[in-house]
């Protein structure tokens, strides 16, 4: 296999494209699910932590985050749900996904706001039944997994909701970190079914999208503003920060895309991302390679096709029944680390957020399973020279999951057909078959961003 950078053509957007909404047996089959990995593990009860940057877990269940507040749902071993709730988000609970009693706490509204309905958490708690509960799990977003210790004692809730929790429960009662079970190894979330996997679809087209036409806007004096405009879309919010950056970046420990203008020779990286999809680029604004910087006049061998080759061999040997660290020892051996400088794991799953965990890391023997959403999330570090990337997402499904799709979703299956073909047709990689591109511009990589009909592909 070679890496050619030549004339290539672009791939095919895909416009209104209509977002799919959760079904109520997806909501069900959700519920059940985790009710199911409770009494495996013998959790009593559950309290599942939601704010605004880290409210995909209590999303799962309910269908929304409580925004700029924060939100309890106690889950019991029964089935029995309770929301805990703030001033503003009071009227949500009507629209919940999963029936739910509603109690109000205003030690969840914002600074200053009444405080009607004043009563210690610890009482409302205990009207929920958790000082009768033997073993209560705590699910905020993070699922610690620590070289040493015991990552079941560490807690990312608020210290006063954990303090109140605490004062609530039995002295022989015990408290553990539960978000394994939403996002660990065989986690209720890991997983997607048909219906999940059409309305992730929606955010990973429309990323790509708004990356395809950013890509094209590239020119000399245009301002990082102009092209952050672009990797917005149809109002939807983000699962990432927007990066539009050209040049040297953070100065003055900026994030955010400014009116800093192009110029030509600049390195320049873009990344956007929203439910379910994320897509990213880095490359130089240039059109040819004898404008590269002189100290990095080799970067398109040495950086930019070895990352390719990298992506190319993680699409075309990702397996349903693969084990995440074979998959790792895979990018150790075309991409080593020693030499490429990566040390994040090449791969990750997606879901409402843009990294919810990874079976891919060292020794891993977590199972790759069908219905897992992934980012291909590959990053060189290479000191003196600048990256590369073409970050995007994929489906892994069997051939049961596959012809589910087709069925109940023929327009998605017709646009994951087409981004197939494009893999292998086009672009030349030999795509595994459990493989479903879900953006459009999956392996598409125009590493000098001023040649706009060039880009890199596989030649066998």
């Amino acid at each position: 296999m070679a890496i050619k950078f030549g004339p290539l053509t672009a791939p095919v957007k895909f416009s209104d494209v209509e977002p799919v909404s959760l079904s109520d047996d997806t909501l069900l089959k959700r519920k059940n699910t985790l009710l199911a990995g409770m009494k495996r593990q013998g959790f009593d009860s559950l309290v599942i932590y939601a704010d605004k940057e880290h409210g995909s877990n209590f999303e799962y269940l309910t269908g929304f985050i409580p925004r700029f507040e924060e939100g309890l749902l106690l889950l019991d071993q029964s089935g029995r749900c309770t929301l805990v709730l703030g001033n503003e988000n009071l009227k949500l609970a009507r629209f919940s996904r999963v029936a739910a009693s509603l109690v109000h706490t205003p030690f969840f509204s914002l600074p200053n706001q009444p405080m009607e309905n004043e009563v210690p958490l610890e009482q409302l708690f205990a009207d929920a039944g958790l000082n009768n509960s033997n073993k209560v799990g705590l699910v905020g977003w993070k699922m610690f997994t620590p070289a040493a210790g015991n990552g079941h004692t560490l807690f990312d809730l608020p210290y006063f909701i954990v303090d109140a929790i605490k004062r609530t429960m039995k002295d022989d009662a015990v408290l553990e970190n539960a978000v394994h079970l939403f996002i660990g190894d065989h986690g209720a979330r890991t997983t997607c079914n048909a219906n999940e996997i059409a309305h992730y679809e929606y955010g990973a087209n429309l990323a790509s999208n708004c990356m395809l036409d950013a890509l094209n806007a590239i020119e000399v004096g245009v301002r990082e503003t102009e092209l952050g405009a672009l990797l917005s879309g149809e109002g939807q919010s983000h699962s990432v920060v927007t990066i539009a950056a050209t040049g040297s970046r953070f100065a003055n420990a900026n994030l955010y895309p400014t009116y800093k203008k192009i110029q030509r020779g600049d390195p320049l990286s873009l990344t956007t991302g929203f439910k379910g999809g994320l897509s990213s680029r880095s490359g130089f604004v240039i059109a040819e390679a004898g404008e590269l910087p002189q100290s990095q006049s080799d970067y398109l061998d040495r950086i930019a096709k070895p990352y390719f080759g990298a992506v190319v061999a993680w699409l075309e040997n990702i397996r349903v029944g693969t084990r995440g660290g074979m998959l790792y020892d895979l990018i150790e051996q075309v991409l080593p680390k020693q030499h490429f400088g990566w040390h994040l794991n090449p791969g990750h799953l997606v879901a409402d957020e843009e990294w919810m965990s990874s079976p891919i890391y060292p020794r891993s023997v977590e199972v790759l399973k069908s219905g897992m959403m992934l980012q291909i999330d590959i990053i060189p570090a290479v000191a003196g020279y600048s990256g590369a990337s073409a970050e995007e997402c994929v489906a892994l499904a069997d051939t049961a999951l596959q012809v589910e799709i087709r069925h109940a979703y023929p327009a998605l299956w017709q646009r994951i057909e087409t981004r197939r073909r494009y893999l292998r047709e086009v672009i030349g990689i030999q795509l595994s078959a459990d493989v479903l591109p879900l953006s459009n511009s999956v392996a598409y990589l125009r590493p000098f961003f001023l040649a706009k009909h060039q880009a890199l592909s596989v030649e066998r």
